[in-house]
């Protein structure tokens, strides 16, 4: 097989687009585990193709550079993490118990997800080391502000959120809270993650809360 199918295929065929999406998942995948398995420096193409069972030629046909797998894996995380709040009806709650949830989310994630462990090892590294792929984490955490933001500002049409709130800002501090408690984490493991995250929330109500409001955030 060329480059850009799998290199060992078993079970029944499958169509072009499929062994792409599953080689894409792949590499992300061998991405990840080597990332938080043997650090960032680790991660170059040859030992992430190594990993998956591909070859080298593929992972730069599929991403192109180190930018582009890491903005692949980004959009991975998002969908991954839209899954999960679609499966939990945060749409369907008063915008400070969403907020509340999303918050919670993110720190049930903390312990056992390479995905994760990863995004942060390598965003530490980007940080630290004035890397190229800077941008594509200000990009990430732009997104991650904005979505917060319209969570408090649907709170604060929804009434459950006073109205005199800075969402920005509140979106800013939740959204930094959480890359707090990631960091945390990588320097030691250890921390137990439960009462930061019961206080960020009720730190988060207390500031948030309409008082006027009879919306049940819990």
């Amino acid at each position: 097989m060329s480059d850009t199918e799998i290199l060992a295929d078993s079970g029944p065929r499958l169509t072009q687009a499929e062994r792409r999406e599953r080689s894409h998942q792949e590499l992300l995948e061998a991405t990840m585990r080597v990332v938080s398995r043997d650090g960032v420096a680790a991660a170059t193409f040859e030992t992430i193709a190594r990993e998956a069972g591909y070859s080298r030629g593929l992972v730069t046909q599929r991403f192109g550079s180190k930018n582009g797998l890491i903005r692949a894996l980004i959009d991975g995380l998002y969908s991954w993490q839209q899954g999960a709040l679609d499966e939990a009806h945060v749409s369907d709650m008063s915008g400070l118990s969403a907020l509340c949830a999303f918050v919670a989310l993110h720190c049930r994630t903390v312990d056992g997800h390479e995905e994760d462990k990863a995004y942060y090892m390598l965003l530490a590294a980007a940080a630290a080391d004035r890397l190229d792929i800077r941008e594509a984490f200000a990009d990430s955490h732009e997104v991650q502000r904005v979505l917060i933001r319209r969570i408090i500002e649907r709170g604060q049409a929804d009434g459950s959120i006073r109205k005199d709130a800075d969402a920005d800002a509140m979106a800013l501090m939740a959204g930094c809270a959480l890359i707090g408690i990631r960091m945390q984490n990588l320097i030691d493991a250890s921390t137990d993650i439960d009462p930061v995250r019961e206080a960020l929330i009720q730190s988060l109500r207390a500031n948030l809360r309409a008082k006027e409001s009879g919306l049940s955030d819990e």
